[in-house]
């Protein structure tokens, strides 16, 4: 395997995109009558529309090329079997088989992870059933009606977007909240107007060390000492999901109320584990497996299908091309319902943890660029803030629309119109609009010829910006289960593409070491020796701060 840049396909591929660069999308479709036959794909439930980028059928055919030299079907096979596709960790990535469905189940040092993961599976589920029908209590024997997901990155955004995303599904009778941040704001309001007696807390960290996870759970436990009666065992609202058992039980937490993450899932691909043990309390066992399911059909699809008809793979694809060849910097990600505010903050960690890299598997530096930018915000909310940028700004980016098609909620005229509005950015993002049409806009609007002339240059749009769709019936579990798995694999045929590794996040690390030093400072246990001055500057400013703050209370 190569970088990107030194293979044959991508020499074609490039002189391709020099010829394409002054054909715009608008002009792209008159030529072609037949886009939508090689330009939408079905998977699991979803429909990719690809038909308004900068492309053509020749194009989809190199990029085809280049993802058979870059071996993206062997790399594929060697992950679902369990191979050590995390090369720097040297571990497997095997989130695939906390779906099912995998043609052969893999065998890890003589393990069949199958049976691991039904056991543990079967384990958690039992036991969020069992406090949806109240048989699972607290301490002072009464059901809970509150519960507090703690955990950050990968052991949050899963969870808690797709709590969100299905709250349709979910029960009245349990309250699912959600704390990552260390800044205590967020752990009081989880806690405003919850009862002690009634309120079950997940602790989910796979290493059960992670500072903000386990300060929280800290709090959470001085919290319930403070508000259960005296004697109360505090240990029956607690609940752990990490790989690090003994950690957890040292905290407070039963052997019986601990599930087992493992180190051959990425925390980012973790929310079909025990990790979305909130996400099964909140819609039941039965909905959880039908979000297990649609993503286990998108796993089918793409390990089946020939590239060039495989979504994950040409959501891949068409990433690359816009990044690489036509220099899109930034991905918006516009999902129009808004019970999928959270896709692009998920989408920010699972995209840019994955691929924010800068030098190869085999360490040396990459030939080019890498995972852009990925940002958005719900329709049609976005559309009043930075869409004004993505139709007229001078940098392009490139854009995924996601639209559930029927909404589970109405008024009927609300989501008819949240519908037109997508279809209307998908159209315009792409098409723009040019000089004789903005005039005849004008006219009709009866402006005089000198402000049409005025006007012109205010009020025409390039277009081509380009422009995905991914449309379903409906968002449900298995739908959105298969959206979710869908964006795994485009990540996973991007870091093949580019030749690095998208299972490992060490430019995580840098900052947490540097914030342990700063730490010591401001608890006055450690010297500002060696400190850069503007860092030495603000840790005085923080303490003189805490100082005045103290002195006026």
């Amino acid at each position: 395997m190569a970088d990107l840049s030194k293979t044959s396909a991508w020499a074609a591929l490039t002189a391709h995109g020099k010829s394409l660069s002054d054909t715009s999308i608008r002009d792209l479709f008159a030529d072609d009558d037949d886009r939508l036959s090689w330009g939408l794909v079905d998977a699991a439930g979803l429909t990719l529309d690809i038909s308004r980028h900068q492309m053509t059928r020749d194009t989809l055919a190199l990029l085809g090329a280049l993802a058979t030299e870059q071996d993206i079907s062997g790399w594929r096979d060697r992950m679902v079997a369990g191979e050590a596709v995390n090369g720097t960790e040297h571990r497997a990535a095997l989130h695939m088989a906390l779906r099912g469905g995998l043609p052969k189940p893999p065998v890890l040092d003589g393990v069949n992870i199958a049976e691991v993961v039904e056991q543990t599976r079967t384990r958690f589920l039992d036991f969020a059933e069992a406090v949806r029908a109240g048989k699972q209590t607290s301490s002072t024997d009464k059901s809970f009606r509150t519960v507090i997901h703690i955990g950050i990155g990968g052991s949050d955004f899963g969870p808690r977007l797709a709590v969100d995303a299905l709250r349709p599904y979910a029960s009245a009778s349990v309250d699912v909240r959600f704390v990552a941040n260390i800044d205590a704001a967020e752990l009081h309001r989880a806690l405003e107007g919850a009862d002690a007696e009634t309120t079950l807390f997940i602790i989910a960290s796979k290493t059960f060390t992670t500072q903000e996870t386990v300060e929280n759970a800290k709090s959470a436990a001085d919290w319930l000492s403070a508000n259960l009666p005296k004697g109360a065992d505090v240990s029956a609202h607690f609940v752990g999901v990490t790989a690090n058992t003994n950690a957890a039980q040292t905290f407070g937490i039963t052997e019986e109320r601990i599930f087992p993450m493992w180190d051959w899932v990425g925390g980012r691909f973790s929310v079909w584990s025990a990790v979305g043990l909130s996400l099964a309390l909140a819609i039941g066992a039965d909905n959880f497996k039908a979000f297990l399911a649609g993503a286990a059909e998108m796993d089918n699809h793409f390990l089946t299908a020939p590239l060039e008809a495989n979504l994950p793979v040409l959501l891949g694809l068409v990433g690359v091309w816009n990044r690489n060849v036509l220099g899109c910097a930034s991905h918006a990600v516009l999902p129009y319902d808004h019970a999928l505010s959270l896709l692009p903050g998920y989408l920010q960690q699972l995209e840019m943890e994955s691929n924010g890299k800068s030098v190869t598997r085999e360490g040396t530096p990459v030939d080019g660029a890498t995972a852009p930018a990925v940002w958005g915000a719900a329709g049609t909310t976005g559309q009043h803030a930075f869409y004004q940028w993505l139709h007229q700004g001078t940098d392009r980016a490139s854009a995924d629309i996601v639209l559930p098609l029927t909404s589970h909620q109405g008024p009927q005229r609300h989501h008819d119109i949240l519908v037109a509005h997508a279809i209307a950015q998908a159209e315009a993002l792409a098409f723009g609009r040019d000089e004789a049409a903005t005039r005849a806009a004008m006219a009709k609007e009866g402006l005089s010829a000198t402000n049409q002339d005025r006007l012109l240059p205010h009020r025409v749009f390039a277009g081509n910006r380009p422009v995905s769709l991914l449309t379903m019936d409906r968002l449900t579990p298995g739908t959105l289960g298969a959206l979710l798995a869908a964006y795994e694999h485009k990540v996973f045929t991007q870091g093949i593409l580019w030749d690095i590794n998208p299972f490992d996040q060490w430019g995580v690390e840098l900052g947490k070491t540097v914030a342990g030093r700063v730490l010591s400072a401001l608890a006055g246990e450690g010297d500002l020796d060696g400190i850069d001055p503007a860092t030495r500057h603000l840790i005085k400013a923080a303490l003189a701060a805490r100082s005045k703050t103290k002195s006026e209370t």
